[in-house]
């Protein structure tokens, strides 16, 4: 059998996201994970060694500065990621970094011009784009399953606790806040529910440590339509997303985190509701392997990077409007 060209990855840093990551790169068919870098050296070799990674690098620059890395996953904290990304792109790294790409729409649309100016690919770490459920739900919309998409309606929650600054998403100077940790999920999902752009948001929230740690909010297409999430820090577990058309609905629980079986239900009048499944499919290694062979074969990076911007575009609006307590243009 012929073998299988892999892109060779890096990853900055040692954050415990790399717990769902790590796992991923070793089931993927398209990627190689060689190194990891840590600020402290110690803390590089640890993380190499109980992962199996062949190499340690005891700075982020030595990894950017190795010659056998093509690509960088960064998780570092939000206010990080323009600074990292730029870093890796004059180097010639490709860059899968953690969303939000940027704190703000103007962060991200200028480092999506410093990426493709230097002719690398930039894509932020959303997983749930990648799934094949994502890709089935999107081809039964297209297809007029529900008719015309009239309300989107998403959620995601989940209980941080304690509620304490020490946490990097209780930190104002990291950009942190339920909004941009989690809010960004269902924002992003009413976008691409719709297939349009939201022009007006309204949004309240309660704050605690100068962060959001829950929001609710409302966006509005052009032409009226709706779309309503809510995020937080301090409720139980919720992650799903609710498509309500002129012909039916479509609900889909743990949208953004879907376990081995990946489901969506179809409610239409005078039918049985259809449950759909997939399963067996790992979101991140799709991810993994979406963003690889972009690299290595130059197949269309989905999605873009300037998804990215416009989600944040819509993050920026609904938080104007949760300090200014009033709606907020787009």
């Amino acid at each position: 059998m012929p073998t299988i060209a892999k892109l060779r990855w890096g990853v900055l840093g040692v954050a415990t996201i790399n717990n769902r990551l790590l796992p991923a790169f070793r089931k993927s068919a398209h990627a190689e994970l060689r190194a990891v870098a840590s600020r402290s050296p110690e803390k590089a070799e640890a993380a190499a060694k109980a992962a199996n990674i062949p190499v340690a690098h005891g700075s982020y620059e030595a990894l950017l500065d190795d010659p056998e890395i093509d690509a960088v996953y960064i998780p570092l904290p939000n206010t990080l990621h323009a600074e990292w990304t730029r870093r890796a792109a004059e180097r010639g790294k490709h860059i899968l970094c953690e969303k939000p790409l940027t704190p703000t729409a103007s962060e991200a649309r200028e480092l999506v011009a410093f990426c493709a100016a230097r002719k690398v690919l930039l894509m932020d770490g959303f997983m749930w784009p990648h799934h094949p459920r994502t890709t089935g739900v999107r081809k039964f919309l297209d297809d007029g399953g529900i008719g015309k998409v009239e309300r989107v309606t998403a959620a995601f929650t989940y209980p941080l606790q304690p509620l304490e600054p020490s946490n990097i998403r209780l930190r104002s100077d990291l950009a942190g806040g339920s909004l941009l940790d989690v809010g960004c999920y269902p924002v992003y999902g009413i976008r691409w529910a719709f297939g349009a752009e939201p022009v007006r948001a309204w949004a309240s929230a309660r704050y605690l440590h100068g962060v959001d740690v829950e929001m609710s909010g409302l966006v509005w297409l052009a032409d009226g339509r709706v779309g309503a999430f809510d995020c937080a820090f301090t409720m139980a577990m919720r992650g799903w997303l609710e498509i309500a058309g002129t012909e039916g609905v479509v609900h889909i629980p743990d949208l953004w985190l879907p376990g081995p079986r990946a489901t969506y239900t179809v409610r239409r009048p005078d039918r049985p509701d259809e449950e759909v499944a997939v399963e067996g499919e790992d979101q991140i290694v799709h991810m993994i392997d979406d963003f690889s062979r972009a690299v290595l074969h130059g197949d269309p990076l989905t999605p873009a990077p300037d998804e990215a911007v416009r989600t944040l575009r819509v993050l920026d609006a609904l938080a104007r409007s949760a300090r200014e307590g009033r709606e907020a243009t787009v």
